[in-house]
């Protein structure tokens, strides 16, 4: 992985997201591998059972790697059978891989 974001802000309360997809659209076009972790609120709007934000939908269309914390969905009430298809759920031990596995990490919080 070239970038890992650790993301952890809800689209349902800001537009911290929005911000962020064309500084990651640029990335992809510039062929960095980028890896995508959602985490504590940042999981929120990937829960197939409700409305998904806007700049969630984009990001679930980008090529990327795209991550969610298993405890932060846990503690928010999201089932792992509901979790978008697109978004793979992982536990602490699989991020510690992720993080070590990646060239530059950036925390989004």
């Amino acid at each position: 992985m070239d970038i890992l974001y650790l993301y952890g802000f809800s689209e349902m309360t800001g537009n911290q997201l929005e911000r962020l997809l064309p500084i990651l659209k640029l990335q992809i076009q510039m062929g960095k591998q980028i890896g995508f972790v959602l985490i504590h609120d940042g999981v929120i709007g990937i829960n197939t059972k409700g409305k998904t934000p806007k700049a969630i939908e984009e990001l679930l269309n980008l090529n990327l790697s795209l991550h969610a914390m298993v405890p932060d969905m846990k503690a928010r009430g999201i089932p792992l059978t509901h979790a978008n298809a697109k978004v793979k759920p992982i536990e602490y031990t699989e991020l510690v891989d992720i993080i070590d596995n990646s060239k530059k990490i950036i925390s989004w919080m």
